[in-house]
């Protein structure tokens, strides 16, 4: 698997609902516990995911050419 570079300037969405509720929920568990033991580091994962699953577009994914929206259109509750 190869990056491209090329493929960063497109932003296009590429995370869908699932991938989306999955980073949302780690980055805000994330961000409090950053909270109370003082990690940087966690603080800036955190942010990232949370930034990253309100916009729904990924740079790795972008660079990896990995989508994940179709992946949630496939599935139906019946």
């Amino acid at each position: 698997m190869s990056f491209d570079y090329k493929r960063l300037i497109k932003f296009e969405h590429n995370i869908g609902e699932k991938d989306k509720k999955v980073r949302m929920v780690s980055g805000v568990v994330l961000l409090s516990v950053s909270l109370f033991t003082a990690s940087i580091l966690m603080l800036l994962v955190g942010l990232v995911l949370v930034a990253t699953s309100y916009s729904g577009w990924c740079p790795v994914y972008s660079g990896m050419d990995k989508n994940t929206l179709g992946t949630d259109a496939g599935s139906t509750g019946q």
